[in-house]
């Protein structure tokens, strides 16, 4: 699958993010603590040069915690601030003012010295559609101030927030790139709903999950469909074969059929989708350092 997705509406929130970027101290970056590499428009490395930056490793909840762990290291090695999150429960959301005073710690030294006492620092809050960026948002500022929604495109215009004494938050619509650097990128920002399911064949995309958690979470999906076994997959199958197999065994086991007793892999694939985006199946990182 090819998937590519990039509306006018992001060509837009990109000029709006370089034209604001000048009224901030820090930007927030928001990444999925499940796509770490997939999540990162490497569109904000170019756009953002220069200003201190925080990654916030989001939806820590759903992810592996081993490689919450190791994502963690590898982008402090790399001389990041890292901080881990789950905007839904607001796990580590209470250490986001310190994790941005922190960052800014030299920033701060500097203004005192020349008389800047008690200065508002300021954040702008990036990341990819659907990545829980207003959701973030609003743990962080105790109540509901950015609009929040299960699919990408939720967020649009301008707004500011403030959080609390000396700290205000801007907030920008999620922003894709115009070309995605390869297939697995478009599937796992595909898997985790960056990307609108209209514009794809869901349940292809459903066989390509399946063949991922069926490698590396066989066990998650044993318990998830309760499948006594999985279908193994057999020599020269590719994901889609193998993935179709076994969103059919999951299809079956969940009683999911249309009329003539076939069985609704289409309606299965979207359950899928579903519980996996919800966390309901269990712990999953799909890329590694």
């Amino acid at each position: 699958m090819n998937i590519q997705w990039y509306p006018g509406h992001m060509t837009r929130t990109r000029r709006q993010i370089e034209e604001d970027l000048k009224l901030v101290d820090i930007v927030a970056e928001i990444i999925d603590a499940r796509i770490p590499v997939s999540s990162r428009n490497p569109d904000i490395d170019a756009i953002c040069a220069g200003k201190p930056r925080l990654i916030v490793l989001n939806r820590a909840d759903q992810a592996d915690p081993a490689q919450n762990r190791a994502w963690a290291a590898r982008f402090r090695v790399l001389g990041g601030a890292v901080l881990e999150t789950d905007a839904k429960t607001g796990l580590g959301i209470g250490q986001f003012p310190n994790a941005v005073r922190g960052v800014l710690k030299e920033e701060i030294e500097r203004w005192q010295a020349k008389g800047q006492v008690g200065r508002s620092l300021r954040a702008m809050v990036v990341g990819v559609p659907n990545v829980g960026k207003s959701t973030f948002i609003n743990k962080v500022a105790r109540k509901k101030s950015a609009q929040t929604g299960d699919r990408p495109g939720i967020t649009r215009g301008k707004q500011w927030i403030h959080v609390e004494q000396g700290l205000d938050l801007l907030d920008t619509p999620g922003i894709l790139w115009p070309k995605f650097r390869d297939e697995t990128t478009g599937l796992h920002l595909a898997f985790t709903g960056a990307v609108k399911d209209d514009i794809m064949d869901v349940e292809t995309l459903g066989c390509h999950l399946m063949a991922l958690l069926g490698e590396r979470y066989p066990q998650a999906l044993r318990n998830g469909f309760r499948l006594e076994t999985l279908p193994a997959r057999q020599a020269g199958e590719n994901d889609v074969a193998w993935g179709y197999r076994l969103l059919e065994a999951a299809a079956a086991r969940r009683g999911m059929k249309i009329s003539g007793g076939e069985l609704d892999t289409d309606r299965m694939a979207r359950v899928l989708l579903d519980e996996f985006r919800g966390g309901k199946l269990g712990r999953f990182t799909l890329e590694t350092p």
